[in-house]
């Protein structure tokens, strides 16, 4: 095979592979993407089940988004919502199993953010000390 053809080859595997990677990413971020969603799984997590604790602990989500991203997590199997009926009827959302699956997710990103956040303020003070001294 002349190298054109081995070259086409390549880069057809390449695209390939490209392709696979692209599709996976979309799929992953139309299942937790935004700017709520993993927030809203974490703030359960960590023991919040009803709507108002949820959105206490989520600073800044409106009751509208709120109730909308857990439908959107709930559509895509990562909680439940349970009513209790009674009065007053109680509404709690649970975990699903499957939502354990995001645990690396968020460790990576949680690393990630720390590094982010120590990188620009390490360079917003250098910035800072260079303008001082200038």
């Amino acid at each position: 095979m002349d190298k054109t053809q081995e070259n086409q080859t390549d880069n057809k595997e390449f695209t390939e592979e490209c392709h696979k990677v692209l599709m996976a990413v979309s799929d992953a971020l139309y299942a937790i993407g935004g700017k709520w969603k993993l927030m809203i799984i974490i703030a359960m997590a960590r023991g919040n089940k009803r709507f108002t604790e949820i959105q206490r602990q989520v600073t800044g989500i409106s009751a509208r988004v709120l109730s909308s991203e857990l439908k959107e997590l709930e559509m895509n199997g990562f909680i439940i919502k349970k009513v209790e009926n009674g009065y007053p009827v109680r509404i709690e959302y649970e975990l699903l199993p499957y939502s354990h699956t995001l645990e690396e997710v968020v460790g990576a990103m949680t690393k990630w953010g720390m590094q982010h956040r120590e990188k620009i303020k390490s360079e917003q003070s250098g910035k800072l000390k260079n303008d001082l001294v200038k």
